[in-house]
């Protein structure tokens, strides 16, 4: 037997997805690179690890031996690499962040920084839609939550990061007629909503809603990117955050179409449960939010502001 730790690491996770896709995805690395990697693995044992049934990849009984013990070896390397880093008087330990989908455009830029300083801590960052990650606070799963959108129903401590402005955007073919508009404009414009249960869409229907406006719901989309694909190639319009169009914007792809009453604003608020002891690592990001925040904006998001 000669398997290395990195072919370990990459079973694993090809275990835990049971998908090499998947495995590729997570892992930042090729699909073609995973195959190989597990292929090689595969060919140090006379037992099949995995098969594929109906095109569908299956972890055998001795894969998931094999997967528990690449585990076990895993986490041992990991102790000693934090035990290292603790000797050398280093922060160590696991930050675990949920984060609304929209959430993505802003919160690598409050952690490059502090990881880069701290190589001892280990993000665990989940990006999902504001319920998933309102479940995953209230049962003490992560450490932090951001959200634009503040929960009623939980008790919780926040710190104010930055704020929120969502836009009526269209593609370039959009022919501007006036230099702002009234609502009667929704009454000619199909919308395009996110899902259930996502912050976008609750801020965007309390909007129109208390404004009472005109609108047509033309089609559901599950991410903010598939809304912005489906508005640039035209199928309908949206009520978008700016946080996620700078690419777009510049290029021409998309731009705002100016309405009285815009831009909807909130406030990306960094959550955590009232009352609760934070780990070493995480009370040193909130530390270290507190004291940079305001540099973070400055920096990052000048052109925000600019809107």
């Amino acid at each position: 037997m000669n398997y290395t730790l990195n072919q370990l690491q990459i079973f694993l996770k090809v275990a835990q997805t049971a998908s090499i896709t998947k495995a590729a995805e997570e892992l930042y690395l090729t699909q073609p690179a995973v195959s190989i990697q597990l292929r090689n693995f595969q060919d140090q044992f006379d037992i099949p690890l995995t098969e594929v049934v109906g095109r569908r990849l299956y972890i055998t009984d001795f894969g998931k031996e094999v997967a528990l013990a690449a585990e076990n070896i895993i986490n041992e390397v990991n102790a000693i690499d934090y035990k290292t880093l603790a000797f050398k008087g280093k922060l160590i330990g696991k930050l675990k962040l949920s984060v609304v989908s929209t959430g993505k455009y802003v919160i690598p830029y409050f952690l490059s920084d502090f990881l880069k300083k701290n190589e001892g801590v280990e993000l665990m960052l989940d990006v999902t839609n504001k319920a998933k990650v309102i479940e995953a606070l209230s049962k003490n799963e992560v450490d932090f939550a951001l959200v634009s959108v503040l929960p009623t129903d939980l008790s919780i401590e926040s710190v104010e990061l930055m704020q929120n402005k969502l836009y009526l955007v269209g593609n370039k073919e959009h022919k501007q007629k006036r230099k702002v508009n009234d609502k009667e404009i929704f009454e000619t414009l199909p919308l395009i909503y996110r899902e259930v249960g996502s912050g976008t869409r609750h801020v965007m229907e309390k909007f129109i809603e208390q404004n009472s406006l005109p609108v047509q719901k033309k089609m559901e989309l599950t991410t903010n990117e598939a809304v912005k694909q489906a508005v640039i190639a035209g199928l309908g319009y949206s009520i978008m955050p700016l946080i996620g169009l700078k690419n777009e914007l510049v290029n021409g792809d998309l731009h705002i179409i100016p309405v009285k009453g815009f831009p909807i604003t909130s406030t990306w608020h960094l959550i955590w449960l009232k009352g609760k002891k934070h780990a070493p690592a995480a009370a040193a990001f909130l530390q270290y939010i507190r004291n940079e925040k305001d540099r973070i904006i400055k920096e990052k998001f000048d052109w925000f502001e600019k809107y």
